[in-house]
């Protein structure tokens, strides 16, 4: 059994495997509107998602790695469920269930929730992340992230049971703590990476130029460290703080020799994931 990724734009995918279907990081805003950043700062879309909110199949819930505008936007905001279940970070939760998303539940780094839906299970599980240095994390400067795993299980009962592990990196840098997840998970299906050298302009503030999500050459890095069968970069070219490009990342795929590893997916395209 496989399961299906559609990637619909920026880190907004659909992942299903069996009964279960999952969101990630809603973003539909349309290319030429502003996802705000927080201290002030905003960026403009530069590219259509693939898929409006409205034409979204069932969703049994969304994975939101962080609270920031261009991961849960006001098209988000006023058109999802408010009774859809939210797996995300502590801050993002306290915040969606002000705002009348009474599902939104935290997770700490390596706490796991469920979610069952017919013979399909899908246990989630948050994985370290850092969306930035931990100086301008302690400044509040960007939010606290959440990388996850996703365990799928389905079991019909009169056949064999089928799995799929897919890690989601989140928006962090390439840091430290990313070492622990292949040692707890030594075999992972599918890798999707969040890319894009993500830089903050702060107008000509000291921290100008500010990187907090992994460019060309650490989302390479990551990739070698997680060692999953496959990877699929996302995350790249939506919005204009996005300042390491998807052929900067080719480019330093095929000097490492990965190749193979790595799997592109265009924007509205849907491929299968599973074990060979």
């Amino acid at each position: 059994m496989n399961g299906t990724f559609t990637f619909i734009g920026n880190a907004t995918a659909l992942i299903s495997f069996g009964d279960i279907t999952i969101l990630t990081d809603p973003n539909f805003l349309h290319a030429g509107q502003y996802a705000y950043l927080g201290h002030g700062l905003v960026s403009k879309r530069v590219r259509e998602p693939a898929m409006d909110i409205n034409e979204l199949p069932r969703v049994d819930a969304i994975l939101l790695s962080h609270m920031h505008g261009d991961h849960w936007d006001r098209r988000t905001q006023a058109h999802l469920d408010p009774a859809t279940p939210i797996i995300t970070t502590a801050h993002a939760a306290r915040r969606l269930q002000r705002r009348g998303f009474a599902a939104a539940e935290q997770l700490s780094t390596w706490n796991s929730t469920a979610l069952q839906r017919g013979d399909t299970r899908a246990q989630v599980t948050a994985m370290p992340g850092r969306h930035g240095p931990t100086w301008a994390q302690n400044l509040h400067l960007v939010p606290p992230v959440m990388g996850s795993m996703i365990e799928f299980e389905h079991d019909p009962g009169d056949e064999p049971v089928a799995q799929l592990r897919v890690y989601i990196s989140g928006d962090t840098l390439y840091v430290d703590d990313l070492a622990a997840i292949p040692a707890r998970y030594p075999r992972i299906d599918t890798g999707i990476f969040h890319l894009g050298g993500t830089t903050l302009p702060f107008g000509q503030s000291p921290i100008r130029g500010l990187m907090v999500t992994m460019d060309a050459a650490q989302g390479v890095q990551a990739i070698k460290l997680i060692d999953a069968a496959e990877s699929i970069p996302i995350h790249y070219d939506d919005y204009g703080v996005f300042a390491s490009t998807l052929a900067d990342f080719d480019d330093e795929v095929r000097a490492r020799g990965f190749t193979e590893r790595v799997r592109y997916v265009a924007r509205g395209e849907t491929v299968t994931l599973g074990r060979k």
